[in-house]
């Protein structure tokens, strides 16, 4: 006689959170007591698309709430107005999110509103600066004390709940499933073996700029991300500022920036790099081709709490372009470095890089503190359990 399985609702609103989910949703597939549903909120329409294909994953239901010019407001309103009437259809076990999106924080609110348990993967980071970042840590903040389960990534997530009166018994450390995606789309790479063409066309990188930094496998190219709200204007002028100096000051280095969406976060990007014969900006580019860059840049430097965690299991030092952060296990470990929008420092620490490879090596060579690719496999296990 088989058992009914128990019907638990993952909701994913952009593309981080795809990704930071996939795993989760893999490892449920697998489940004998769980049947994971897929709820997509169209936060982000076009990039979540993009990284849902990249794993084959296709939504149960997506509600389709992008739309030109959306407020904060707006968009928190209807995203619990509309994840509400779902669950209500649906009468889901439990809901799992990710992260600190308006998705998250306006999902959580909705299962709670319905007294449906709420699991939170990659729970309890903390900057403690609500205005850094903007408004995220705010969300992560109010979502923690409604949580059945708070899957923390590592020991200090951890403590910052405990910290704040969480309930021990609903805090648990898993590792940060980015890593187990990261490795999974690896070995996608690795088994679909694409010529290296491909991945141009793909990208929109030109010709003569691949054939000069990217065939040429001893140039040292840096790979840029930019989106934090926080940065907007005078901070990410100055950091498309700094590398412009870093690239005059090494001629032989190039950029290879994909542009968000955001016409704020492009806006200086194109003010300051457009045109330049060492900078190659693209469109946003698939999960699987910015794991491919990642691999084969020499640096990174970015904004992306996303990229910080990745990085070090690929051997690239990151600097982290902003004032705080709440991933300091990077930090503290030697893999990360924060530098702010300060142009100075900027130019500085990448010219330690660029310039010393006995620094690199040993930045490089440093073991990623934020999991082992086995986070999924323990959520699911904890939920099993705790769901019979």
């Amino acid at each position: 006689m088989s058992i009914k399985k128990k019907p638990v609702c993952l909701i994913a609103g952009t593309r981080p959170e795809v990704i930071k989910l996939a795993p989760v949703y893999f490892a449920l597939k697998e489940s004998d007591k769980l049947q994971p549903i897929w709820l997509s909120s169209g936060q982000h329409r076009e990039m979540l698309d993009q990284a849902m294909s990249a794993f084959g994953i296709h939504s149960d239901i997506d509600l389709d709430l992008m739309q030109p010019g959306q407020t904060l407001p707006d968009l928190t309103a209807r995203t619990i107005q509309k994840v509400s009437a779902s669950l209500e259809q649906l009468k889901p076990h439990a809901v799992i999110v990710q992260g600190d999106t308006t998705t998250v924080m306006s999902s959580a609110i909705a299962a709670f509103y319905q007294r449906i348990p709420i699991a939170h993967v990659e729970a309890g980071l903390r900057t403690y600066d609500m205005a850094s970042p903007w408004p995220e840590e705010m969300n992560r903040r109010l979502i923690a004390p409604i949580c059945r389960w708070n899957f923390a990534p590592t020991e200090q997530a951890m403590k910052n709940l405990i910290s704040e009166k969480i309930l021990p018994s609903n805090c648990h450390v898993t590792g940060n499933t980015v890593i187990d995606a990261l490795l999974w789309m690896n070995e996608k790479i690795e088994a679909t073996a694409e010529a290296p063409e491909t991945s141009k066309t793909r990208l929109g990188i030109s010709d003569k700029f691949w054939r000069r930094f990217i065939e040429v496998k001893a140039k040292k190219w840096i790979l840029l991300t930019l989106h934090r709200r926080e940065s907007f204007g005078e901070g990410l002028d100055n950091i498309c500022l700094a590398l412009k100096e870093i690239l005059e000051k090494y001629p032989d280095c190039g950029v290879v920036c994909p542009m968000h969406l955001n016409p704020l976060a492009r806006a200086s990007v194109m003010k300051h790099l457009d045109g330049l014969e060492q900078v190659a900006l693209i469109e946003p580019a698939g999960y699987e081709d910015f794991i491919w860059l990642m691999n084969r840049c020499y640096l990174i430097i970015s904004d992306s709490g996303g990229v910080q965690e990745e990085a070090p299991t690929l051997g690239k030092p990151v600097l982290v372009v902003r004032e705080t952060s709440e991933r300091m296990e990077g930090v503290e470990a030697g893999t990360c470095k924060l530098v702010g929008t300060d142009k100075i420092k900027i130019v500085h620490e990448a010219s330690v890089l660029i310039g010393n490879d006995t620094e690199y090596s040993l930045r490089s060579a440093l073991k990623n503190p934020y999991g082992d690719g086995q986070a999924s496999i323990r959520i699911k296990d904890i939920l099993e359990l705790e769901l019979e």
